[in-house]
């Protein structure tokens, strides 16, 4: 179970973030990273992703918490990424998270440590070692699409 309850932070003073709604290609959770395919339908991004990226929302219209899945084929929820907002995002086991590092895609749309020359999709709010044995939700906000240096 995730540590948080809810995929957008905030802040506050933005009511919402911006989004886009689409097909899912595939059964996706909230929290993974998606982009619009050329069907114009959501699909889970790939590793180190170079497209628009947008971050997969909790199902609140459904009531339905952050572990619930989108269904393929549901008219799912995709948040752009704004650098001005927080957003919790799924980082898998094993994942050291420092704050202020940068992360990427790996291929199942998880959140990772950018390795050398990746782009950089977003920055880690919060440290957090993820030890646990499943996916967790960690805080970031978007970067504007640097790639990590050596």
């Amino acid at each position: 179970m995730p540590r948080f309850n809810k995929i957008y932070a905030g802040p506050a003073t933005e009511a919402t973030p911006q989004v886009q709604e689409a097909k899912a290609v595939a059964a996706t959770l909230p929290g993974l990273a998606v982009t619009l395919n050329a069907s114009g339908q959501f699909a889970i991004a790939g590793a180190a992703s170079n497209a628009k990226i947008f971050v997969a929302q909790d199902n609140y219209l459904a009531l339905r918490g952050v572990d619930a899945e989108w269904a393929a084929g549901d008219t799912m929820i995709g948040m752009e990424m704004l650098d001005e907002q927080f957003f919790n995002v799924r980082v898998p086991t094993g994942q050291n998270i420092v704050r202020g590092s940068g992360l990427t895609t790996n291929a199942t749309g998880r959140f990772v440590a950018a390795a050398t020359g990746n782009r950089i999709v977003a920055i880690a709010e919060e440290t957090f070692n993820n030890t646990t044995g499943s996916d967790q939700l960690v805080r970031v906000r978007a970067s504007k699409g640097h790639l990590a240096a050596a």
